[in-house]
């Protein structure tokens, strides 16, 4: 979301113009999927977090310009509204001591832009959405100054042609309306890349469906928004919400949402790029001057720039990327579905945990997509979403009968994923003190029954009962999270309740 496009208008023939580029690079993408042009496996994982800027107040802090030009780094990039930032790990190869590796680059990276965030009184707080976020905070005025922001903002908002309905329904209820995507910044989340070949693709994207719903259930950190406790993981529903270009009467006729789980199980990458072509109209019609198809008639690799940017527009919870990496094309699996936070052990635990699983289901004999309904993992995925670590979900028995059955959460992720997990990173060479370290934070959040959103919701109830009031609950709670987010313990240690003193009744 970082590229910088210019904005300008857009007319009749720039749309038509799109639409055949968009064309011209889904022939060159089967071109080079026919050609078997791609880079072999390099076992490579990348990482991006989303980050919020708080005031020691625990209130957010619109000033990502000046907090980014004192980090000076280009690691660091703008996110959608003013009080985010989002930091890029450079990609490392599955391995070894890898998540030891990225733990130490990421605590010092988020210790350097919090020193840089504190000389203009601000702080980094790495979080689903930030408690104390208001409704004043999400508006267009407060967008960073991105052009591409901006345009992607007037075009989702012309595509709409009316309000965006925020309509969330579970601890309490949140109903109101919104005039821009600017709602959509307050979802701040974990982006886990995977290098993949054409072949591998399908089935590690359909292992990445499957598991979803256990992601969030164990990694759940977005409990409120708008001083409404909501869902354990608010951020789908907020995000599907807040970009939605259907009006009523397109919801109604079965129009797809642009924040999307899917429909189906896939048998090769090229059908999710298709899907995007076939269901989605353009947002930022934007052609590049590369001819895809006389780049690959020349023997070239093309950027298939149009295909990007609009595979950038559809928000897949697993999204297919095609890149191009010192003139080699290659796909990625971009896994979309966690919150940041609460600590960089937690985030890393959270990754040693898809890497593996996937790793182990997408290498299975009988995977489990044969012998799951699609429609099932999208109903997981929507209970973990609203239940998280108390999600009850639908798995696939073992033997030969088959056939699904209820589980709760932590136990299938305590009796079947986790030795997954296990058995996938040691496939992928990972050192068993890592394996056994970042595996064990799960297993502990099982055992506890506890996770960033439960620990957020309780503390925040604790305060109401000692008398503070919502706001005020919110805001404490949130200081308290960065004080021991900084500390760095894993959540499921972190005692619930406030330590600084609240009024007596």
């Amino acid at each position: 979301m970082g590229e910088k496009i210019e904005a300008g208008g857009f007319d009749l023939s720039d749309r038509q113009r799109y639409r055949d580029k968009l064309r011209q690079c889904l022939t060159g993408l089967e071109r080079l999927l026919a050609e078997e042009r791609f880079d072999r496996p390099k076992n490579l994982m990348g990482l991006e977090i989303e980050l919020n800027l708080a005031g020691d107040d625990g209130m957010p802090r619109m000033l990502n310009g000046e907090v980014l030009e004192r980090i000076a780094s280009r690691d660091f990039q703008t996110e959608l509204a003013m009080f985010n930032l989002e930091v890029n790990i450079a990609p490392h190869r599955l391995g070894g001591r890898v998540f030891d590796r990225l733990a130490e680059e990421l605590r010092t990276s988020l210790a350097y832009a919090d020193r840089k965030a504190a000389e203009v009184d601000a702080g980094i707080v790495m979080i689903g959405i930030l408690p104390t976020l208001e409704r004043d905070d999400l508006v267009s005025s407060n967008l960073s100054e991105v052009d591409r922001y901006a345009l992607l903002n007037e075009q989702i908002v012309a595509a709409r042609g009316e309000e965006f309905t925020l309509d969330i329904e579970g601890v309490e209820r949140l109903s109101c309306t919104a005039k821009s995507i600017t709602p959509e910044a307050a979802c701040t989340s974990v982006q886990l890349h995977l290098q993949v070949t054409p072949a591998r693709f399908p089935a590690v994207w359909n292992a990445a469906q499957a598991v979803a719903a256990a992601q969030v259930a164990v990694g759940a950190n977005a409990p409120f928004l708008f001083g409404r406790e909501l869902w354990r993981e608010s951020r789908p529903p907020l995000f599907l919400q807040s970009t939605d270009t259907r009006p009523p009467e397109l919801q109604a006729q079965g129009v797809r949402p642009r924040t999307w789980f899917g429909e189906r199980w896939i048998s090769s990458a090229h059908e999710l790029f298709d899907e995007n072509l076939r269901y989605f109209p353009a947002l930022l019609p934007i052609c590049d001057e590369e001819d895809p198809l006389e780049v690959l008639d020349a023997g070239g690799v093309p950027k298939l720039a149009e295909l990007v940017l609009h595979n950038g527009t559809v928000y897949r919870w697993n999204r297919p990327v095609y890149d191009v990496a010192d003139g080699v094309p290659h796909l990625r699996v971009e896994n979309r579905v966690l919150p940041a936070g609460p600590t960089v052990t937690d985030v890393l635990a959270n990754a040693a945990f898809y890497y593996g699983v996937v790793r182990a289901l997408a290498e299975e004999t009988r995977p489990v997509w044969t012998r799951m309904p699609f429609e099932t993992a999208a109903d997981n995925f929507d209970a973990a979403c609203r239940h998280g670590i108390d999600a009850r979900l639908q798995w696939p028995r073992r033997g030969r009968l088959g056939g699904l059955a209820e589980v709760d959460a932590v136990s299938l992720v305590r009796d079947e994923l986790l030795p997954l997990a296990e058995a996938g990173l040691d496939a992928w060479g990972v050192e068993p003190a890592d394996r056994d370290l970042y595996l064990g934070v799960i297993e502990e959040r099982c055992r506890r029954r506890t996770n960033g959103a439960s620990w957020q919701a309780a503390t925040f109830h604790q305060g109401l009962e000692a008398g503070l009031s919502r706001e005020e609950a919110l805001a404490a709670t949130t200081r308290r999270y960065r004080e021991l987010m900084q500390k760095g313990e894993p959540v499921h240690l972190w005692p619930v309740g406030l330590r600084e003193p609240v009024p007596m009744g």
